[in-house]
């Protein structure tokens, strides 16, 4: 199973942004780890021919998230980071370098392939698989305005690198086959919408345990959209499921979540960006440097 091969690798477009902005951000090279998810599907083909060929399941590596630091510090021990999402491989960003794996990558993947606390199960399948994804991002060895990186992945086996697709997930109408597909890391909140719309048909005259609840759902909803009411939600699914309005309505709050939290991030990054340059300098005037 460790030489398993990889048959599709995705992120989603947001991902591979942050990745992009932290590495053009950053002071100089960096590098980290990949965390995310994995399994085991089989694809559906549709065919007019009968066949008797039997359809094999293939893996499919999806990436979530990531841990950067300065490439001259050396990758702290991934045991101690892994939480939820598992360890698939690490990336190195460096600039104005050929878009090929160097003797250093191929030392550090197979460090961690050998590591036996670092293999993981992926869904619907029995057997461990190692973390062997190296993904490469790089800038063009003349400046350009538009074309300002270049990425590649590979996966490691049998000692050597194999270059794989690297499938980007958007938001839109053309990716709605790749979205059937792509399970969310974070699902819609349970709520008991059921009872909700039985107690707003009641009296309007609510108890505070039924204000509480209300509340606590609409705190609950507020994770996901921006603004929008948790009565409106539990109509959707009851009496008013065919108003296209009220869904797209729900899909435009949702979008407004993504954009505040987007916004959030990218002002974290730059308050991380300028912690960095301070003690950049500091340690350059204790060194003597200034």
């Amino acid at each position: 199973m460790e030489d398993f091969p990889i048959a599709k690798i995705q992120i989603s477009g947001a991902t591979l942004a942050s990745l992009l902005h932290r590495s053009s951000a950053a002071a100089g090279d960096i590098h980290g780890y990949l965390f995310g998810r994995a399994d085991f599907s089989t694809p559906n083909i549709l065919s007019d021919q009968s066949t008797t060929a039997a359809v094999s399941s293939i893996l499919t590596a999806t990436i979530t998230s990531s841990l950067a630091i300065p490439s001259h510090l050396p990758l702290p021990p991934p045991s101690s980071l892994i939480d939820s999402a598992v360890l698939l491989g690490w990336f190195s960003a460096r600039r104005k370098t050929p878009l090929r794996p160097s003797l250093k990558d191929s030392e550090t993947t197979s460090s961690l392939v050998s590591s036996p606390s670092l293999k993981f199960t992926p869904q619907n399948c029995n057997s461990e698989v190692p973390p062997s994804l190296l993904l490469l991002i790089t800038t063009p060895f003349q400046d350009q305005l538009i074309h300002t990186h270049e990425y590649k992945v590979f996966q490691y086996r049998g000692s050597r690198f194999e270059a794989k697709s690297l499938c980007i997930v958007n938001i839109g109408p053309s990716f709605r086959s790749q979205y059937d597909s792509f399970s969310p890391s974070v699902q819609f909140p349970l709520i008991d919408f059921v009872q909700n719309v039985m107690e707003e048909n009641e009296d309007s005259g609510q108890g505070v345990a039924s204000q509480k609840k209300r509340l606590n759902d609409q705190n609950q909803l507020n994770r996901c959209t921006e603004g929008f009411d948790v009565t409106n939600l539990g109509r959707l699914i009851s009496s008013e499921a065919a108003d296209t309005l009220k869904f797209e309505d729900l899909y435009d709050k949702m979008l407004a979540k993504i954009d505040a939290l987007s916004r959030l991030v990218e002002q974290t990054n730059a308050r991380v960006l300028e912690q960095e340059n301070r003690n950049l300098k500091q340690r350059y005037k204790v060194a003597g440097l200034e």
